[in-house]
């Protein structure tokens, strides 16, 4: 099969930041389905590892990355229950194991859902990362319940970005929440606004523009940004008994002290953690995702998606990191095969 991957990290604009080869089709396991890839869409966790995974080292063979995908299955291993051959599905891959930038994956089933009905490829292929992120960032970490929840106030710092996007659109249509989303261009600010925000503010004076909307302090708060950037500034507007959650991580220490007299509960979160550990309950992945799926199909959720670039090519997956690296894309970028 065809495969694009990487032996070295290097500049998006090196030659060989990307190469096209070619590998054995793999292998299902007992709870794998192999599928026949359509599409998939770039994420910021791809140009991360590209960059970081093989730094001053060769690799033998090529590395895959790739952690969206839309395709179909072709095979399945002994014990899979959920799917059969033949089925539309999508994902967000396993980071442990090797990515979507080839024609064909081997997949564990329980963190697959079907592919919804009325998406076309590409506009199915960017939801599962983020959908998932998301999802399990209000549900399962702050745990939010939307009948005690709802007209509660949350802020989502980075709204116009792909976890932002559908996380506007989860915390309004589904946690019925109050949406204070930031952004700071005219175009992303009116894309926020389209994933059904209430309020759009810009970060660079993000204390004064909440308050100015009259909201001293809001219920939760979601980092997509930069956690060490924005620590005071969400230590400050968080209420007391709040809840704070970010997905970006953190090189310094996190200052968790600065929440104590509030009461404030802070959570990580990582859509990786249920496959990277084998939970017990790996097969939420599996449930959300067909949920996220309906709500696609009934038409209360819609795609992400933004650009669209055609073929599995080196040049196709240089195009899609450069664009994500420059920090400025709305939405999310799909590569149909």
């Amino acid at each position: 099969m065809k495969a694009i991957g990487f032996k070295t990290s290097l500049p998006i604009t090196e030659q060989n930041s990307f190469l096209e080869f070619e590998t054995a089709k793999p292998i299902p396991g007992a709870n794998d389905l192999l599928v026949k890839i359509n599409a998939v869409s770039v994420n910021p966790v791809d140009f991360k590892i590209r960059q970081n995974s093989a730094v001053n080292t060769v690799l033998e063979t090529p590395k895959i990355i790739g952690w969206d995908a839309v395709g179909i299955v072709e095979a399945v291993g002994e014990n899979v229950n959920l799917f059969k051959v033949g089925d539309e599905v999508y994902y967000a891959g396993d980071i442990t194991k090797q990515g979507s930038n080839a024609e064909y994956q081997i997949i564990d089933e329980r963190i697959v859902g079907r592919k919804p009905k009325s998406l076309t490829n590409a506009e199915a292929t960017v939801i599962p990362l983020t959908g998932l992120t998301a999802w399990e960032i209000l549900f399962d970490r702050i745990r939010i319940n939307p009948e005690k929840d709802k007209g509660k106030t949350v802020l989502i710092i980075g709204g116009a970005g792909g976890v932002g996007s559908i996380a506007i659109q989860l915390a309004k249509k589904i946690a019925g929440l109050t949406v204070i989303a930031t952004a700071s261009r005219p175009e992303t600010i009116a894309w926020c606004k389209e994933q059904g925000a209430d309020y759009v503010v810009n970060h660079k004076n993000l204390i004064s523009a909440v308050r100015e909307l009259g909201f001293e302090n809001v219920d939760f708060i979601l980092d997509f940004v930069d956690t060490n950037s924005y620590w005071d500034i969400m230590v400050e507007l968080i209420k007391p008994q709040g809840h704070i959650a970010s997905i970006t991580g953190s090189s310094d220490p996190v200052a968790l002290n600065k929440l104590k007299n509030k009461s404030v509960s802070f959570s990580w979160e990582l859509m990786y953690t249920r496959s990277m550990f084998q939970t017990n309950d790996i097969q939420e992945q599996h449930n959300i995702l067909n949920k996220i799926a309906d709500l696609l199909d009934n038409g209360i959720l819609k795609t992400t998606l933004n650009e669209t670039l055609t073929g599995l090519t080196a040049d196709n997956l240089k195009k899609a990191h450069q664009l994500l690296e420059s920090g400025k894309t709305i939405g999310k970028i799909a590569i149909e095969f």
